[in-house]
């Protein structure tokens, strides 16, 4: 078989460097605190713009070496360090420093412990609650290999948004995902719902990788039929030559056609484009999302009203 093409970025994936004084600041708060984050781990496009003009980060807790070997993730992949059970206070401190009124934290996968890293996890929520009470909280955790104990232990900590990426459509998922399973992600979803029913769920897929159109709009519907309420979607970049090539770019135009007909569907938010990834402006996600989930609400009384009406009459 014949060795693949590179194929060249097209205009609109290109990124402007910023390393002004907040991302400076930024970078050494989070080095002082002994912190990673998935935007630095991972290659994040949108670094220079969060950092620099928004003052937002994703912090990635359980440490910076992942079990799994993703073959589109740069985050390294080894034997893991011990838990640091220091980690939530310091996470909790520096999103007081930097007055963030939505924080986004993620994690390694951590296949070697038990509860895949979940006490840890809900630890965190706490303590960012606990220093910052008027802050919403989003997690981001892998699918602990489908423990639903561990899950409860997670959710038990009343994060405000839960978030687990599908990433790719069902047909890709064994070549593109390690360890992972498409099924075991949407049930993961689904037992949020249940655990917590008002807790918004989220969940994101690249595209780029040899999927079709067909196939997108597939994984739309098994995570509305998993009851998800917010879809991002962006372009996958290849992180370096071990990683998987991209197949194709989809142009701008191409991204707002999948945004809308995501919302045609029922999507309470979508964010859709080329540099868009999973807590890119997570923030204003969450805050479409609840004025969406407040306008169905209402619609949803005038509705029954109107039924008291018609019947009185």
């Amino acid at each position: 078989m014949a060795n693949k093409e590179y194929i060249r970025k097209p205009e609109w994936l290109k990124t402007k460097i910023n390393t002004n004084e907040s991302y400076q600041g930024l970078k050494k708060l989070m080095r002082g605190q002994r912190l990673n984050t998935v935007c630095e781990e991972a290659r994040c496009p949108n670094i220079h713009e969060c950092w620099s003009e928004r003052k937002t980060a994703t912090f990635m807790i359980l440490g910076d070496t992942c079990t799994r070997g993703c073959r589109f993730c740069a985050v390294k992949t080894g034997l893991p360090n011990e838990l640091d059970w220091g980690e939530p206070a310091r996470v909790a401190e520096s999103v007081k420093i930097m007055g963030l009124k939505h924080v986004v934290v993620t994690a390694v996968a951590r296949d070697d412990l038990n509860d895949g890293g979940a006490a840890v996890f809900a630890e965190t929520v706490r303590a960012i609650r606990r220093e910052n009470p008027g802050c919403t909280i989003e997690i981001l955790p892998s699918d602990m290999k489908g423990d639903y104990e561990s899950l409860t232990t997670l959710m038990s900590s009343g994060p405000d948004i839960f978030n687990h990426n599908i990433e790719t459509v069902e047909r890709l998922t064994p070549k593109v995902r390690a360890r992972a399973q498409y099924w075991r992600s949407l049930e993961l979803l689904k037992r949020v719902k249940e655990i917590a029913p008002n807790t918004p769920t989220k969940s994101s897929i690249m595209v780029g990788l040899g999927e079709t159109k067909e196939e997108i709009l597939k994984a739309m519907d098994d995570l509305l039929d998993h009851n998800v309420d917010i879809m991002t979607i962006g372009q996958y970049l290849q992180p370096t030559k071990q990683h998987l090539m991209v197949e194709r770019y989809y142009h701008p135009d191409e991204f707002a056609e999948l945004k809308e007909i995501a919302l045609s569907k029922g999507f309470s938010h979508c964010e859709s484009g080329p540099l868009v990834r999973s807590s890119y402006h997570a923030d204003e996600q969450v805050s479409n999302a609840a004025a969406q989930r407040r306008i169905k609400y209402m619609q949803g009384v005038e509705q029954q009203e109107q039924k008291v009406v018609d019947f009185n009459f």
